[in-house]
């Protein structure tokens, strides 16, 4: 690891898989916990969009996924709550929206069409540190939130219609939290790419529930799962030169099956 040290581009992939891990462990603990995996898949895929209206616009294509993002969060949420429409119709038809805008800007782009294996798969050993400044405010911004709206997330995870019933304003915070879903998938799609960035959303997360009964307990282990999953699939990528973001979610994938193995035996010897 010391020898990987020695090149800047290493140094900002190791400050972007540290820096991430902070949103992805914090965001995607509410993301195991209230069983909306497909939701943060659907805002995901449908930041393909932003990453095309970047291109055509001649702008970082990070600034594009923001606003994309925050829509496709928004309009999910209001379509399912406010519409009564199915919450898979509506995933899928901003996710196949996403893709085909995202497809059709890039096209009109002028020039060469861009390489987009790292925006699809990830590469974190481009992120320039523009990109981490980016990144750091975005954790800044949801550390924030969550700490100032914590009671009121609590109830809308375990509780919804208690909370409801209660006076509590939340399709408010349910927008609230799928917006800072999609400001996570902004952060996570340097990190690896938007067909992965669900997986590091969830596993680190749901390894981390197998060892925590608590919210807190549960967000902190899944922060530290989630940078031991991206330096380790870092340091994998390096020493057998393949693509970063498989990596790291192999890494994910392979700890979140022997734990849940473990687990699984450890309670059958118990009952």
């Amino acid at each position: 690891m010391p020898d990987i040290l020695h090149f800047e581009f290493m140094r900002n992939a190791l400050l972007a898989a540290i820096l991430s891990s902070f949103a992805c462990g914090v965001i995607g603990t509410y993301v195991v916990v209230r069983k909306i995996g497909s939701i943060s898949g659907g805002i995901a895929h449908t930041a393909f969009g932003g990453i095309g209206l970047g291109y055509y616009l001649g702008v970082n294509p990070l600034l594009g996924v923001i606003p994309v993002s925050l829509l496709a969060a928004i309009g999910i949420g209001l379509l399912t709550r406010k519409a009564k429409v199915a919450e898979d119709t509506a995933i899928g038809a901003f996710w196949a929206t996403g893709m085909a805008a995202g497809v059709i800007l890039i096209g009109l782009t002028p020039g060469y069409a861009p390489n987009l294996f790292s925006y699809l798969f990830g590469n974190i050993l481009t992120v320039p540190r523009s990109d981490l400044l980016l990144i750091v405010l975005l954790d800044f911004l949801i550390g924030a939130l969550v700490w100032l709206f914590s009671k009121e997330f609590l109830a809308v995870s375990f509780d919804e219609e208690y909370a409801r019933v209660s006076g509590l304003k939340t399709v408010m915070f349910d927008l609230l939290m799928l917006s800072l879903i999609a400001l996570t998938v902004v952060i996570m799609v340097r990190v690896v790419g938007i067909v992965l960035v669900i997986a590091l959303l969830t596993i680190p997360a749901a390894v981390a529930r197998m060892f925590s009964r608590t919210l807190r307990g549960m967000m902190a282990l899944a922060v530290l799962f989630s940078i031991l999953f991206n330096l380790v699939g870092l340091w994998l990528s390096w020493e057998f030169d393949v693509a970063s973001g498989a990596a790291v979610i192999l890494v994910a994938a392979f700890v979140f099956l022997v734990t849940g193995v473990a687990t699984a035996l450890f309670r059958t010897k118990s009952a």
